[in-house]
């Protein structure tokens, strides 16, 4: 068997060994519960009574419960638009400006955030961030605001950029709350909760906030993407897949299932989905308990921040400032609220994955060629040319060795001719001209290798980050981050019928033109070297690309737009390197041969006769 056949296959089992790892080895770890956190009172069940309170220990109110009809107060910034409302002082109404659900003319805005009770048809799950104070210290749950609580509109009108709003309410036991909103021109607000003590005795309270969502989340179900919680601890990334979160411990007190973890400077936590997050975010330097919880009665998900409790002298007033994140994961929009907000590692909120050293400069390399051509679909083939000119050298060596080993062909005839049936004594012959003729044979197989994680990152790009979706290119490519929309099963839109949806056993046939185009220029590629001789590895070669075409075919756009361009530019650099040193391959020839029917060796002649 020829080498730099060997070399190819070696190539391709061992793209396939890599996924099969990923799958296996990499899946998200499960979620674990430090047995050191501290025991905190459980979220009452909807409708229910909250449980007393253990001494200095505050006690998060529900959640879950139905918020009551109540007023609104309007929310309009140049990204976002919806609403707050006064039950509860609730943050769920939010859609985002400048994202469609589709390509389609008439496409809703994304939405983001949506209240419970008097869900339309069709329309999201609640899912909405909320804000209060747990008592301690012997005061009553009743003394503070919960998330059933009619707030008062103390000022503002509407919630939008240097516009903030005041929301009050009065116990009418001497204590008095209120909370500010204000949001800035993307997706940031900062939410100032105070309680002012008018009473005569010194009270123990504590704020908390929560993001939760009713119901499981319509996921992509890829194994390649989190969706799920995600947050920051301390300088470590905490990741619990929807999953995961009936594996954490059932803890009493919490009324279903929780993990808590103390953070003692930075942090943040939330939930993300594909290109949105919502994620509550502490000020720097607070210190604050982060709390993952499942409520498995009423299917609901929660994250929490929980800020350490407060002495409230009489007649004073204690505040606390805290920042919610609630839109699109924008790599320019989280990196400037990292480093320039000062939000500890925010921009690990985009899912890198394992290849992290791959895939962050790979993005960022990409999103400054769009910036300079326009166009994600141009930036994508030049960044192919980037990464083929960083791997050159290697790859140079490779063909350079392609080309000695075809020089080396008649030699390897007479080896053949001289050893017989001497299947050892050939192999140790064959390894002695290599290294007589300094030739690695295993060179070839390096550059292929390589391309694997490239390929995995770049994978990973394009299907996890924001900036690819809906990204058009040209013609019929509106969207590089969805695979080809035409097909060849009705040529290409030219008869009048639908091509068959991911239901259909023919969805698989239904391939466009860029797969097409990709088994093309695999298959070019291979016929740069002589059909093997060896009918088995014969065929794997003659099938190779198309079954590469019919794999990829499905896969985002960009990702194939870019096997395109890496095979051409790998073509175009074998030919005219092995040209360069005394080996030209011959295409057409080769072309020929692979299409012509072979005629039988001598001696399988001689033994039908």
């Amino acid at each position: 068997m020829d080498n730099q056949n060997k070399n190819l296959i070696l190539a391709t089992v061992l793209s396939f060994l890599v996924i099969l790892v990923w799958y296996t080895v990499f899946a998200p770890p499960s979620a674990t519960v430090d047995p050191n956190a501290p025991e905190v009172a459980a979220a009452p069940a909807e409708g229910g009574t909250p449980p007393a309170a253990p001494q200095d220990q505050p006690a998060v109110a529900a959640a879950a419960e139905a918020a009551p009809q109540a007023a609104r107060v309007a929310i309009d910034t140049p990204r976002l638009i919806g609403s707050l409302s006064l039950a509860g002082g609730r943050i769920d109404d939010l859609s985002l400006k400048d994202y469609k659900d589709t390509l389609a003319p008439d496409s809703g805005l994304v939405r983001l955030l949506s209240p419970v009770g008097g869900k339309e048809p069709g329309e999201a799950q609640p899912y909405y961030a909320v804000y209060g104070w747990s008592p301690a210290g012997g005061l009553d749950s009743a003394a503070v605001p919960n998330a059933r609580t009619i707030w008062t509109l103390e000022s503002g009108a509407t919630l939008a950029p240097g516009t903030p709003v005041t929301l009050s309410w009065d116990n009418g036991q001497g204590l008095i709350f209120r909370r500010t909103y204000s949001v800035d021109d993307n997706y940031l607000f900062t939410v100032g909760q105070s309680v002012e003590n008018t009473t005569g005795a010194a009270v123990r309270l504590a704020p908390y906030g929560i993001v939760a969502r009713h119901g499981l989340p319509a996921t992509q179900h890829v194994w390649v993407l989190h969706e799920g919680v995600v947050g920051m601890t301390d300088g470590k990334l905490e990741e619990v897949a929807y999953g995961k979160m009936d594996d954490l411990a059932e803890v009493a007190r919490e009324g279903g299932h929780a993990e808590v973890k103390e953070v003692t400077t930075d942090g943040w936590i939330g939930f993300t989905d594909k290109y949105w997050m919502t994620a509550l975010v502490p000020q720097h330097g607070q210190p604050y308990s982060s709390v993952v919880k499942y409520i498995p009665g009423s299917e609901v998900y929660q994250t929490e921040t929980r800020l350490p409790i407060m002495d409230v002298a009489p007649g004073a007033t204690a505040s606390v400032d805290t920042r919610l994140f609630a839109g699109a994961k924008e790599w320019e929009t989280i990196r400037h609220y990292q480093n320039d907000v000062g939000i500890d590692r925010f921009v690990d909120s985009i899912d890198w994955g394992w290849f992290f050293f791959l895939t962050k400069p790979i993005f960022t390399l990409l999103h400054w060629l769009h910036g300079f051509i326009g166009n994600m679909g141009w930036s994508i083939i030049l960044l192919t040319l980037i990464i083929k000119a960083i791997v050159f050298p290697l790859a140079r060596k490779s063909y350079i060795s392609m080309a000695k080993m075809k020089e080396l062909q008649p030699e390897m005839e007479k080896l053949k001719e001289k050893t017989g049936e001497d299947r050892q004594k050939f192999q140790q012959e064959m390894m002695a001209l290599y290294k007589r003729e300094k030739v690695n044979p295993a060179s070839g197989c390096l550059p292929m290798v390589l391309q694997i994680p490239i390929f995995f990152s770049l994978y990973k790009v394009i299907f996890v980050t924001l900036e690819l979706r809906h990204a058009p290119w040209i013609g019929w490519i509106h969207d590089l981050s969805a695979p080809d929309p035409t097909s060849i099963l009705n040529l290409f839109g030219l008869l009048p019928y639908a091509t068959p949806d991911a239901t259909s056993v023919l969805h698989i046939l239904s391939i466009g033109v860029l797969p097409i185009l990709l088994g093309i220029s695999m298959w070019l590629q291979q016929r740069l070297n002589p059909t093997p001789s060896d009918p088995a590895q014969a065929m794997i070669f003659t099938w190779m690309p198309w079954v590469f075409m019919f794999m990829l075919g499905k896969f985002a756009s960009g990702l194939v737009l870019y096997w395109i361009a890496n095979n051409t530019i790998t073509f175009t650099q074998q030919y005219i390197i092995m040209s360069m040193h005394g080996h030209r391959p011959d295409l057409f020839g080769n072309i020929k041969a692979s299409v012509k029917r072979k005629k039988p060796a001598p001696a399988v002649e001689a033994k039908k006769k």
